[in-house]
């Protein structure tokens, strides 16, 4: 277990499940929560049109889901340990794209979280929309 004055104005590297289960229930105060967007890129790799040339996307280990009921199952764990460590004033943001966030949005609901705001995050400098087949993503919605 990790008393509030081992872990107080600190960060913590490490796996998120593994920190929040050693965390005192009721100590945090804010959560800045920034999940795996699940990008459902799995095997796949994301192309340029025209110029043929790869795009990185994410593709480390803990942004890789066998589908969306793992993906979701790993989620709710994380809110159900960020829930416990909170007191019961914190503060909850989370940020995630058109992918990821009105699925975390709906869990938060179905887990008792009350929602005070939505914030669109408009970015500057968003990922080009090469095939011009859609709206370029040039936002972010923080919940």
């Amino acid at each position: 277990m990790y008393p509030l004055s081992t872990v107080e104005n600190r960060v913590i590297l490490g796996d998120a499940l593994a920190v929040l289960d050693k965390l005192e229930p009721e100590i945090v105060d804010c959560v800045f929560l920034d999940p795996p967007y699940y990008l459902q890129l799995s095997g796949r790799q994301l192309r340029r049109w025209g110029v043929n040339s790869s795009v990185d996307g994410v593709s480390e280990e803990w942004d890789r889901f066998c589908s969306f009921a793992e993906y979701d199952e790993f989620i709710e764990r994380v809110l159900r340990g960020i829930r416990r460590a909170m007191k019961p004033s914190a503060t909850l943001w989370v940020i995630g794209t058109y992918h990821n966030i009105f699925r975390i949005g709906k869990m938060m609901q179905d887990l008792g979280y009350w929602m005070l705001n939505d914030v669109t995050w408009v970015k500057t400098n968003p990922m080009p929309n090469w095939l011009g087949v859609r709206f370029t993503n040039a936002t972010e919605t923080l919940i």
